[in-house]
């Protein structure tokens, strides 16, 4: 007669998805994480020492943070106890510390994981201080965020990061290996078949076992190809959080192709940015922030096209739109390139700071009453449109500083010109003030 578990298919014969049956049972048999688990690696190293610090595993999700954790306290010999920040509160602490303590009195150690681990707020994250500190656990984190956001700075001072990568094609080509092992036959896909499988896993190696057991359960009688796996499979979106690390990685990957003056790269992290279901207008916004810092003056029109490109997107929604802002990509990139008024602007405002107090000379300063006169107010300014040249060459800055040259145009584009200008500018300066 079956008990519960059984009739609930709970049982070690109940069927069991293809990623789990194919769980590394030793570090050696992880895919795709070499960089740590390898003999030069930190951890490996850390293991052929015969210690194990506490860690936190940050890295995309399917990469193996979970294994990895098992076997880490399989390895040390340790207790292996596993938390999830999703369903755990305070209560579940406490009596995972207290279990610990008392497997510590008998001798034994504890490997403590706890998974989504950022999800913890700040006084739970601390609450695990003493016992880390302690050695009461050895703390174990996975996190798919960036611990430098997430985590407090007291308990990333007691831990080690560890990155863990997305799995390449070299590691998604031996899971389908050990899949074809283990179920006795070769996948049904063409090479090209097999290539398509795991551009659409994306580095995940949980869901890309899923899809290999999707593909093995066809039973078709010839390999398929890659035309035929898109049409069967459908394509899951790109991982993309539009308000965490995804968002600040690829507009920082656009904005450093734009500045390279590399537009068909730019033109890839914009599509990846939208194609993840970024705000077109957030994309916009920092389109006019580089026309401003990295184009300047080298092609005013940046700005001007920026504007107008944000402004056709605010009137014609998506897609249409979306066209506006790829051929203000293509003109951002392919702009000649200055940061010169950007550079300008930020030691203005150093200066500004540090003399804040300066008063204008007077000869700058308005003099609408007599008793403004009689201080000197507006004395000896010569207006400029009846100078030589419209030019005076006076002085503007405040009496006791410097004169200071900010804009330093590069010379490219519009900037050589405006280069050629301020140069024979200064040359006049110096001949009319005597020096």
């Amino acid at each position: 007669m079956s008990d519960l578990f059984e009739a609930a298919g709970l049982t070690d014969e109940a069927p069991r998805p293809l990623a789990d049956r194919l769980r590394p049972e030793r570090l050696e048999d992880v895919v795709g994480q070499e960089h740590l688990l390898g003999p030069e690696g930190p951890i490996g190293r850390m293991l052929a020492q015969g210690r194990l610090a506490s860690l936190i595993l940050w890295g995309p999700p399917g990469t193996g943070k979970t294994t990895i954790a098992r076997l880490l306290a399989k390895r040390a010999n340790l207790d292996f106890e596993q938390l999830s920040a999703i369903f755990s509160g305070v209560k579940d602490l406490r009596a995972a510390f207290e279990k610990a303590e008392g497997k510590r009195a008998t001798g034994k150690g504890t490997l403590l994981f706890v998974d989504e681990i950022h999800r913890f707020n700040r006084a739970q994250q601390d609450g695990f201080l003493p016992f880390v500190e302690r050695g009461v656990v050895t703390l174990v984190g996975a996190t798919t965020e960036n611990p430098s956001f997430e985590l407090n700075g007291a308990l990333l001072s007691r831990t080690q990061v560890m990155v863990l990568k997305r799995l390449d094609d070299a590691a998604l080509g031996k899971l389908v290996a050990k899949a074809e092992e283990h179920l006795g036959k070769p996948a049904p896909l063409t090479e090209d078949g097999k290539a398509a499988l795991m551009a659409m896993a994306d580095g995940d190696g949980r869901y890309f076992l899923n899809l290999v057991e999707e593909v093995f359960a066809w039973n078709r009688s010839q390999s398929v190809d890659a035309n035929g796996l898109m049409a069967a499979l459908q394509k899951r979106a790109p991982a993309y959080d539009k308000d965490r690390e995804g968002h600040y990685n690829l507009i920082s990957a656009w904005h450093k192709a734009t500045r390279g003056s590399d537009p068909d790269a730019a033109l890839y992290w914009f599509a990846r940015m939208l194609e993840g279901g970024e705000d077109p207008l957030f994309l916009a916004r920092r389109m006019i922030r580089a026309a401003s810092e990295d184009i300047g003056l080298a092609d005013p029109t940046a700005l001007m096209i920026c504007n107008e490109a944000a402004a056709a997107y605010e009137r014609l929604g998506s897609p249409e739109g979306e066209l506006a802002l790829a051929q203000a990509v293509i003109h951002l990139a392919t702009a000649p390139k200055s940061n010169a008024a950007y550079k300008a602007f930020g030691a203005a405002k150093a200066a500004a700071r540090e003399t804040g107090s300066l008063m204008p000379p007077a000869h700058i300063l308005n003099a609408p009453t007599k008793m403004m006169k009689s201080l000197g107010y507006g004395s000896g300014y010569q207006y400029d449109h009846d100078a030589e040249g419209q030019f005076s060459g006076q002085n503007y800055f405040p009496d006791g500083m410097e004169r200071q040259d900010f804009y330093q145009p590069k010379g490219a584009g519009r900037e050589g010109p405006i280069r050629e200008k301020l140069e024979q500018w200064a040359k006049l300066r110096r001949e009319r003030s005597g020096e």
